[in-house]
């Protein structure tokens, strides 16, 4: 047992560990230090494709942390996350499968923080998932690394709920700053030796993918709140959308309305956005974008765009995001 903060290694490369990070480098940097960072090389971003460091290494830059960035994590990588002499090693978003060595190289292990209540969506896009799934909770769990994907024993889990206007972007901020309380109630028993793990409930796994463009397409003929659910899971990105006399129309954000139409006609426009038939009630589409446009209002939008009652949208069938097993690549 000791009271000195646990020396940390993170691991990571999404700006959705930036506010634990800064927790431990203020109120939290009693219970444990960052000492050195591994994240993804620098990318190109944007429409310029201009190489940039990401978050992640411009916050261990700008506190003098040493930082490494390698393309696989060979035996180079290890001897370096060796060498920092690391009580733990901490994984949130990283992007690379870890070595069974690699695993093992910190003095307490590597843990992982992931974006759901496991055992329910392990795999690339858990956030999103959850969402376009329908659920109304989820949370970051902490658990141990194994080679099988997120399938390592849990810690404890910090739940947050899911409002029906949430999309990604709001489920991401909450999910990010859930991190903290997590840990600082997780950090001393892992100091002191007593934090206990309990494996998964291995028959309830689910699974999701890394998404992609085509997932953003829209089937009408579904029950409202199963597209509603799509959508906003699925903003900001791939985002979906839909084609509305003859312009492609990304939407934004959706919701069940009262009413009844033919599936994928419209049926009106009220204050709040333009209403839609599905298989059940009327779908408001709340948030909607022309190409090369802002996203706008559902009123902003109609104002320059105006569609009539009786438009036709055609649908789309919805990819599967869910399986009860690991998607093949």
């Amino acid at each position: 047992m000791t009271s000195l903060p646990l020396k940390i290694v993170f691991l990571g490369s999404d700006p959705i560990a930036l506010p634990l990070l800064d927790w431990l480098a203020g109120e939290g940097s009693a219970l444990a230090k960052v000492i050195g960072v591994f994240t993804q090389p620098d990318r190109p971003v944007g429409r310029g494709q201009k190489i940039q460091a990401n978050g992640i290494k411009t916050w261990a830059m700008t506190r003098g942390l040493p930082v490494f960035q390698p393309e696989k994590l060979t035996e180079a990588a290890r001897a370096a996350l060796f060498a920092l002499g690391a009580d733990v090693a901490l994984v949130m978003a990283y992007g690379h499968i870890l070595r069974d060595d690699f695993i093992a190289t910190p003095r307490l292990g590597t843990l992982n923080l992931h974006a759901s209540i496991l055992p329910k969506y392990r795999g690339a896009s858990p956030i999103q998932t959850a969402i376009a799934d329908g659920e109304r909770e989820t949370g970051v769990t902490l658990m141990r690394i194994v080679r099988r994907l997120d399938a390592g024993p849990v810690a404890d889990i910090e739940r947050v709920p899911i409002a029906p206007l949430d999309t990604a972007l709001e489920i991401e901020a909450k999910l990010s700053a859930a991190c903290v309380p997590l840990l600082a109630r997780t950090l001393p028993k892992l100091r002191e030796g007593s934090l206990e793990f309990e494996a998964q409930d291995e028959p309830a796994a689910t699974y999701c993918r890394r998404l992609e463009k085509v997932d953003g397409a829209i089937d009408f003929g579904v029950p409202a709140n199963a597209v509603a659910a799509r959508i906003n899971g699925l903003f900001p990105w791939p985002a979906c959308s839909v084609e509305i006399n003859g312009q492609l129309t990304k939407i934004g954000l959706a919701e069940v309305a009262e009413g009844t139409g033919k599936s994928g006609v419209v049926i009106g426009v009220d204050a709040e956005g333009l209403l839609v038939g599905t298989a059940t009630s009327a779908l408001r589409l709340r948030r909607l974008q022309r190409p090369g446009g802002k996203m706008l209002s559902a009123a902003d939008f109609l104002r320059g765009f105006p569609v009539a009652t009786g438009t036709m949208i055609a649908s789309r069938p919805m990819p599967v995001l869910v399986a009860p097993a690991p998607f093949r690549r």
